[in-house]
């Protein structure tokens, strides 16, 4: 087997190992002779100057880290997310090392967060997967942020907006508006995707959708309502929600506030852009819709998730038939 493998990698009890002289031992995770092993072996090959003892901090993981395929494939949007994080780590703990990190560490640098609970979960999930990597780098041979409980919010979980709210900011929305509820409603993505589609992605009677947080790709059809009201817009742009004489892409920011202007008048203050995610998935889930199929327009990649988005909607529609079933 040895002799079928590049220089610098050994099979070790079913398992490859990367291992020059002066360089850490590093697992390589891919099989052997696939496109993956390539380009994990051509990053080992090129990585930088190898880690010595001492020199296994958390900025040294930080960056290992981002230089691996595991970050530099990830979606723009997720890197985005990760990266607030990873500075958060840099700036706190970057000097320490690596392998005396411990579990009560990890939640006390939770807890020392917890006033903006999104940022301290993401801390733990963030510290996580940098432990993983340390894992796969020999830096160390546990995770100690493995099964840290995340934090509760405390709010509310979010709903979908209920049929008279729809139909009120229908009836009250013009213009640009009412061309984001739509799309957003419509094709069910969320409002960054829906900000970035353009009169390109427009594909017969439906659009291509690339989203920005996980790099799936999607062929939305349109709905009835969303067809009647892009056949009502002015080209005046790339996008399809573009704005003013030289086309300007319309940013979140505007369309939050636009939104919420019509979502004060008509008193649905307690549902927002990224609760018409939930409704389109509310409205499928209504029609009778598989999981299989929700998941084929919203782009959810597991059940459980379109079992969050739907499932209110289910139980009314099941409790319905049960009750006239009692008939």
């Amino acid at each position: 087997m040895k002799r079928q493998l590049p220089p610098h990698v050994y099979l070790k009890k079913g398992v490859l190992y990367f291992q020059r002289r002066g360089w850490d031992t590093t697992r390589i995770a891919a099989k052997p002779h696939t496109p993956e092993f390539a380009r994990e072996y051509a990053i080992l090959l090129g990585g930088s100057k190898p880690v010595y003892a001492g020199q296994a901090t958390f900025t040294a993981l930080v960056v290992s880290y981002v230089k691996s395929h595991k970050y530099t494939d990830l979606a723009p949007r997720t890197k985005t997310d990760y990266s607030a994080v990873l500075e958060w780590v840099k700036e706190k703990l970057g000097p320490l090392p690596v392998d005396k990190m411990q579990r009560k560490d990890v939640i006390r640098a939770q807890t020392a967060n917890a006033a903006t609970v999104r940022f301290a979960n993401y801390i733990v999930q963030v510290i996580r997967i940098l432990m993983e990597h340390a894992i796969d780098q020999g830096w160390r041979i546990d995770n100690p942020a493995k099964k840290v409980a995340l934090l509760k919010s405390g709010r509310a979980p979010r709903e979908a907006w209920p049929r008279d709210m729809v139909e009120a900011y229908r009836a009250t929305a013009t213009g640009r508006a009412l061309l984001v509820f739509e799309l957003c409603i419509g094709t069910g993505q969320r409002i960054g995707d829906v900000l970035r589609m353009g009169w390109a992605d427009m594909d017969g009677d439906g659009i291509n959708v690339r989203q920005g947080k996980t790099g799936a790709r999607l062929w939305v059809p349109l709905t009835p309502r969303l067809r009647a009201v892009l056949a009502s817009t002015a080209r005046i742009g790339l996008t399809l929600c573009a704005w003013g004489p030289a086309g300007k892409p319309t940013h979140y920011r505007t369309a939050a506030d636009m939104v919420m202007a019509v979502r004060v008048e008509i008193g649905a203050e307690a549902y927002d852009l990224h609760g018409l995610r939930y409704t389109a998935a509310a409205e499928l889930a209504a029609a009778g819709c598989s999981d299989e199929l929700i998941m084929s327009v919203t782009g959810h990649r597991t059940k459980a998730m379109v079992e969050r988005y739907s499932g209110p909607e289910r139980q009314k529609t099941r409790a319905k038939l049960a009750q006239e079933t009692r008939k």
